[in-house]
């Protein structure tokens, strides 16, 4: 069905207003379009390892989901929700239950990338039909803005704090995509929001309604750990895949699809100035560090185009 803009952000909300997120906080963006790509008449079952997303729209007893919701512990939302899946499959092989649920678990890069990833690559590899979205948004934000395998080089942490000795996290990031592409799921796929939604909304309909294990990365800026302006959340999502720091693909059975391809690649800088967590690296004595990021970016858009069959 072609996307249609005006129709799509007409659903009601599954996701309601009057949470307690931070004004320009990716996360509660990323929750609304994924679940927007439901069907009206599907309920869902969601699953939130703790994090920024959970501990501000579910304060027992006030929820801010319309659909069935658990807080799993930050390391097994995939376990508890695969556990679900499971559970739902035999009751309706008993008759018990006729409606059709969608299962969908949300996860933070801390409960993700790091403290949940036994528990997600176990859910991914036994094959249950539903769909893991992480939303990324650069480091244990919950609890302090510690760093996370998510955390890119040289971003200023509360445990990578910028001094004399230090120049930030001095390690890359995890291409998580990657590993979940290597799990052999049918679909996998990276997105963020920009423009209408088109991309997003895409691919979470896919991810949901694809019959096994999906996953799903969303870029999820966040204003208090990357340090922009609440109003430019739009703007920081569009350098970061303008500049194809965060790139746009899919893989669909092992097919690796790339999903835009910018007109004219901008410099890492433009991404990178607009965040206070980056801003010791435009000092004079610290421009060989933009230099290296670059040069990773470049190395990881590269392999990404030779993936998908663009060079």
């Amino acid at each position: 069905m072609a996307y249609n803009f005006k129709e799509e952000m007409n659903k009601p909300d599954r996701l309601t207003g009057g949470h307690r997120l931070c004004a320009g906080c990716g996360a509660g963006v990323a929750a609304r379009a994924v679940l927007r790509a439901l069907k009206k008449e599907d309920h869902a079952v969601i699953a939130n390892a703790t994090g920024c997303l959970e501990v501000s729209t579910f304060m027992y007893p006030y929820t801010a989901w319309k659909d069935s919701f658990i807080h799993s512990a930050f390391e097994n939302a995939g376990a508890t929700l695969s556990g679900v899946e499971g559970a739902y499959n035999a009751l309706r092989k008993r008759g018990k239950v006729n409606d059709t649920y969608k299962f969908i678990a949300f996860g933070g890069d801390g409960g993700t990338y790091d403290i949940g990833f036994q528990s997600l690559s176990g859910a991914m590899e036994r094959g249950h039909d539903m769909v893991y979205v992480c939303y990324d948004n650069g480091a244990y934000m919950n609890t302090g803005i510690q760093r996370s395998s998510a955390t890119p080089k040289y971003a200023d942490t509360t445990t990578t704090p910028v001094g004399i000795d230090c120049t930030g996290k001095p390690q890359g990031r995890k291409e998580l995509a990657d590993i979940m592409a290597a799990h052999n799921i049918p679909y996998v796929a990276q997105t963020t929001f920009m423009g209408n939604f088109k991309d997003m909304h895409e691919k979470s309909e896919k991810a949901i309604y694809t019959k096994g294990a999906a996953f799903l990365n969303v870029l999820a800026p966040c204003p208090r750990g990357w340090r922009y302006s609440t109003e430019k959340l739009m703007e920081v999502c569009k350098l970061a895949v303008e500049t194809c720091y965060w790139p746009l693909f899919e893989v669909i059975d092992g097919e690796w699809k790339l999903s835009y391809k910018p007109k004219k690649k901008l410099p890492i800088e433009e991404f990178l100035k607009i965040q206070g967590r980056f801003s010791h690296l435009f000092k004079p004595e610290n421009k060989h560090l933009i230099e290296q990021i670059q040069e990773d970016v470049d190395r990881r858009w590269n392999a990404l185009l030779k993936r998908c069959g663009e060079i």
